[in-house]
């Protein structure tokens, strides 16, 4: 299709706002939130304040199963009654704290799994990365049929760039010193989340199961699964990306309700599992496991409490999948 939007001005972009029904209060705040924040950005936080036209589709058989009927909806230029453009910056500023919040237990994660991962491995071997005998076998010989390279070639490409392009100190004393590769727990401080994940991912299952163990997980394929995404989590917020609302793409594997109870209102519940709520609860799991005394839980209870009012356009923290007694089992 050939793009036939024209560019038009701030003023012009809140005139058309308020021609599809949006109630804009202060005008001059509002051109002030288009030029800081930009017009498609705080569009993804408006666009469920759209009104919707349903349809009936006819679902095929399955097996047995009678065809079913499905509604489809899709969103429409008209605001539904009552939207402002103040409920979609509360909604904009809510998700950015959200982000924030997330990103600083992120960080503490990924270096305790660093540590994890490095102490665990290295007790084998201090260049066990190197080692493909130590990994999965899925991960150290499997060949990728495009690119002839196993997940571990693969990783080992990444792993060096991150090296190479590196100017810590630590890295340069340990290259002048004693040459590569580096020892684990000295490579391991270049890992991004991502290379920590993949490794992690690749280690075989008796390493994976003794890591996990320590966060109270018996399956470390499962953990497996938890660390993906929250890489996903982290990169969503690293970009600035929409968080709130967001249909998560990697999503987890979940232990049974009899190890981690927390996990039973998710268990049925489909569109629980698609949003970021779960992966909160994930997070708050680990932080548990990694600095008890920290104060990170309760922070992020308070902001989730925080959700801006605006039930009266269907909006609230169930759209992330908080299950509804969210507040006492947290």
């Amino acid at each position: 299709m050939t793009y036939t939007k024209p560019w038009i001005s701030y003023a012009e972009q809140i005139d058309q706002l308020i021609a599809r029904g949006m109630v804009v209060v202060d005008r001059a705040r509002a051109l002030d939130c288009l030029e800081r924040i930009g017009y498609y950005r705080l569009s993804g936080y408006w666009f469920a304040f759209r009104e919707r036209s349903g349809k009936l589709v006819l679902l095929g058989e399955h097996g047995r199963k009678p065809k079913k009927l499905k509604v489809e909806t899709m969103a429409l230029e008209p605001f539904k009654p009552g939207a402002t453009f103040q409920n979609a910056v509360d909604l904009y500023v809510f998700d950015k704290r959200l982000r924030l919040l997330v990103m600083d237990a992120l960080e503490r994660i990924e270096i305790a799994l660093r540590v994890d991962i490095s102490h665990t491995l290295g007790k084998l071997d201090p260049f066990a990365y190197l080692n493909p005998a130590l990994f999965h076998v899925d991960f150290a010989n499997k060949l990728d049929r495009d690119s002839g390279l196993s997940r571990h070639h693969e990783w080992l490409g990444k792993h060096a760039q991150l090296i190479g392009r590196s100017k810590e100190e630590f890295v340069r004393h340990n290259k002048s010193k004693y040459g590569l590769p580096l020892a684990i727990w000295v490579a391991c401080e270049v890992w991004d989340f991502g290379t920590m994940s993949t490794l992690f991912g690749g280690m075989r299952d008796t390493e994976q199961d003794t890591i996990a163990g320590q966060y109270g997980v018996s399956n470390g394929r499962i953990f497996a699964t938890w660390l993906r995404s929250l890489n996903y989590l982290r990169n969503v917020c690293a970009h600035h990306s929409r968080l709130w609302n967001r249909n998560i793409v990697e999503q987890p594997r979940l232990p049974a309700a009899s190890e981690i109870p927390w996990v039973k209102p998710f268990e049925p519940n489909d569109h629980a599992r698609a949003r970021c709520f779960m992966l909160l609860r994930i997070t708050h799991h680990l932080m548990q496991s990694i600095n008890p005394r920290s104060s990170w839980s309760e922070r992020m209870k308070a902001h989730l409490l925080t959700f801006p009012d605006v039930a009266h356009l269907g909006l609230n923290l169930a759209g992330m999948g908080a299950p509804t007694d969210w507040e006492a089992q947290w």
